[in-house]
C-alpha cells in the first residue's frame, strides 16, 4: 500500500477545488443570545447542513475523487460508527464505485440506515477498534479496495480542512477556533487552514471526558489509547490518530474536556437559541466555550458545528439529562 505524504495547506486548497462541485459551501450564523451566554462573539460554521448532515463528506469526497481510475474501480472501504461511512458511501455513489463499510455493534440506528441508503455494503463487527481494523483488513484482502481511514488518511484531513478554509476566508478576524476532537481529522484539517490563514488564531479541541485520550496525550506528549470510551458522543469515541496528534501539537492546540451533561445542555441551548439541531458530538464545541468562559470572553470565536445526525427517538431522554443538570 502506498504511503501518502503528510498534508499541508496546499492540499487543503487542492481539496477545496476538487470537491467544489460535490460538497456544499455551508453557511455561517451568529446568535446574539449565545454571545450573551458566553461573553464572546461567536460565528458558527454549520457543517450539520453539509451533505449527509456532517463535515465528514468533505474528507470522504476528496479521498474518493483523488483516486486514479484503476484504483477507483476496485472501490473503497472504511470502518465507521456512522457519519464517515455515510459520507464515503455517498461520495462513492457519486463516482459510481463500490463502497464497503465496517460497522461496530451499538452504532446509532439512524446513522446505519443512512449508510445503507447511500448504497454501501455493510460488514458488522464487535465494537472495539481492533475488531474494526481486523474486518477492514479482510475486506481489503478480498476486494482490493482502497482503505479510506476515517481520520488518519491525509486526503481526508485535507478535505476536512476546507470547512475552516471557508470559515476563515469569510471571517479572517477570528481569534479562536473550537472544534470537536475524536480521531482528529477535522481538528488536524482545521489546524492546517488556520496556520496559513490566521496564524494569530488559537485552536481549542473540545473532547468528552468519557473519551479523553486527547487530553491525556497532550498532557504527556505521548499518545494514550488505554481507555474504554464512555460517552453519548458516539462520533468522538475513536482514538486520536498519530498523524493528527503531530499536526495538532505543531499548531499549539489546547484540549478542553466537557462531560455528557454539559454536552446535552449545550445541544439543547443551541436548539433553543438558534433553532439548529446538532448531534451530541457536535455540541461539545459550544459546551467547551460555555464551560470555559474565561478563556473566550471578549474574543471573536469560530465554532464548527460538525454534524446534525440526531436519533430523534432518543431526543426526549437526552434533553431530560439536560433538565436534570439545571440547578
Amino acid at each position: 500500500m502506498t504511503t501518502l505524504p503528510m498534508p499541508g495547506f496546499a492540499e487543503v486548497l487542492a481539496a477545496a477545488a476538487r470537491i467544489a462541485g460535490h460538497a456544499h459551501a455551508t453557511p455561517t450564523i451568529a446568535s446574539r443570545a449565545l454571545d450573551a451566554e458566553t461573553g464572546a462573539r461567536l460565528q458558527f460554521k454549520c457543517e450539520h447542513l453539509q451533505r449527509i448532515g456532517a463535515f465528514k463528506f468533505r474528507g470522504a469526497c476528496n479521498a474518493v475523487w483523488s483516486l486514479d481510475e484503476a484504483s477507483a474501480a476496485r472501490g473503497v472501504v472504511t470502518h465507521s460508527s456512522g457519519n464517515h461511512g455515510a459520507a464515503l458511501a455517498l461520495a462513492a455513489r457519486g463516482r459510481g464505485i463500490p463502497c464497503h463499510v465496517v460497522v461496530p455493534e451499538g452504532a446509532v440506528r439512524a446513522k446505519l440506515a443512512a449508510i445503507a441508503a447511500y448504497g454501501a455494503i455493510l460488514h458488522p463487527c464487535a465494537a472495539s477498534i481492533a475488531a474494526r481494523e481486523a474486518v477492514c483488513a479482510q475486506v481489503l484482502a478480498d476486494t482490493g479496495a482502497t482503505l479510506v481511514h476515517p481520520y488518519t488518511d491525509p486526503r481526508v484531513i485535507a478535505g476536512q480542512g476546507t470547512a475552516a478554509l471557508e470559515l476563515l476566508t469569510a471571517h479572517p478576524d477570528l481569534e479562536a477556533l473550537v472544534v470537536p476532537l475524536g480521531g482528529g481529522g477535522l481538528a488536524a484539517g482545521t489546524a492546517l487552514a488556520m496556520r496559513a490563514l490566521a496564524p494569530h488564531c488559537r485552536l481549542y479541541l473540545a473532547e468528552p471526558s468519557g473519551a479523553a485520550d486527547g487530553a491525556r496525550s497532550f498532557a504527556t506528549g505521548v499518545l494514550d489509547h488505554d481507555f474504554v470510551p464512555d460517552t453519548i458522543c458516539d462520533g468522538l469515541r475513536g482514538t486520536l490518530g498519530a498523524i493528527n496528534f503531530g499536526i495538532l501539537r505543531t499548531a499549539g492546540a489546547q484540549v478542553l474536556t466537557v462531560d455528557d451533561r454539559q454536552v446535552v445542555a449545550a445541544m439543547r441551548l443551541a436548539w433553543t437559541r438558534t433553532k439548529q439541531l446538532v448531534e451530541p458530538s457536535s455540541a461539545t464545541a459550544l459546551a467547551a466555550v460555555l464551560a470555559h468562559r474565561p478563556l473566550f470572553e471578549g474574543r471573536r470565536v469560530g465554532i464548527i458545528l460538525s454534524g446534525g445526525n440526531v436519533d430523534l427517538d432518543a431526543l426526549p431522554e437526552l434533553f431530560a439529562i439536560a433538565r436534570e443538570a439545571q440547578p
